[in-house]
């Protein structure tokens, strides 16, 4: 899938290297109700990549994420996304964000639910061509032209999750935070998926953060984030992560690391054991 920047973007990918980190965190903290949920983070996001989120059910990737985006209340420390401080008002044009959940009106078509979105980012007459453009853009993008006037109660799952991938899309976002984006999608659709990603990242500039608890979809992103009980066991590149760790794959180098965190010593065979590799780890 090749994609076409328009010019603002262009302009975007040239000045990539010399911006700051497309997000950065120092001793980030969510308490909510009682229980510290992230604990003191520290990491960066790097701009025009890909990172992945990765962890197992509980360990904070969703709370850090609406932390994020601005959503997320109690949260203390530094975090700041796009050289502003999270939640400005300033970013909600410049982060486009997928929930696990479809957020997508039932009742309404494809396209009538992009129209909505794309007015409430873009009000105004005046702005009517730009909008038709976007949500046309965002439809192709997540190849959803044939369904273009389909009920969006009618779509199947994995429809409905990629109509709102096509709404985190308009507005052409400097960053995308995807939470569980192929979560429940056959394989040929996770892998058109993450063709659109790094043609988003590589052709657009476009900065995504992309969380997952299947490992193999690790050793698809630039970068990895690897979280455990709150905290961040591994900020690193998915080569230097195996290197590190002396392992075969992402998801060894995960059990090595938690092993290693939980005080015990990682056996040879658990971390090269063919039989694991390719699994998902429960989220």
């Amino acid at each position: 899938m090749t994609l076409d920047p328009p010019p603002a973007i262009i302009h975007r990918m040239m000045n990539n290297s010399a911006q700051p980190p497309a997000v950065h965190a120092a001793d980030l903290t969510v308490v909510r109700g009682g229980r510290t949920v992230l604990r003191g983070l520290g990491f960066t996001v790097p701009r025009g990549q890909i990172t992945g989120l990765l962890g197992p059910s509980g360990c904070g990737k969703s709370t850090l994420m609406r932390a994020i985006v601005g959503t997320q209340a109690n949260v203390t420390g530094t975090l700041d996304v796009l050289g502003e401080p999270a939640g400005s008002v300033a970013l909600r044009p410049r982060i486009g964000y997928l929930t696990q959940a479809p957020s997508v009106y039932q009742d309404l078509t494809v396209r009538q639910n992009l129209d909505y979105f794309a007015a409430v980012l873009d009000p105004g007459r005046a702005a009517a061509s730009r909008r038709h453009e976007a949500v046309t853009r965002a439809i192709t993008d997540v190849d959803l032209t044939t369904h273009a006037d389909a009920l969006a109660g009618n779509l199947s799952g994995g429809q409905l999750g990629r109509v709102s991938l096509a709404a985190a899309l308009l507005g052409a976002p400097e960053l995308l935070v995807l939470d569980e984006p192929t979560v429940g999608l056959d394989p040929v659709l996770r892998r058109d998926l993450w063709h659109l990603f790094h043609s988003l990242a590589t052709e657009r500039g476009t900065t995504l953060l992309v969380s997952s608890h299947v490992m193999d979809e690790a050793e698809r992103c630039h970068r990895l984030v690897l979280m455990r009980e709150g905290e961040i066991l591994a900020d690193d590149t998915p080569d230097d992560l195996r290197s590190a760790t002396d392992t075969p794959t992402v998801e060894a180098a995960f059990l090595h690391l938690v092993d290693q965190a939980s005080g015990r010593t990682t056996t040879p065979s658990r971390a090269t054991d063919p039989a694991r590799q390719g699994k998902e780890t429960t989220r």
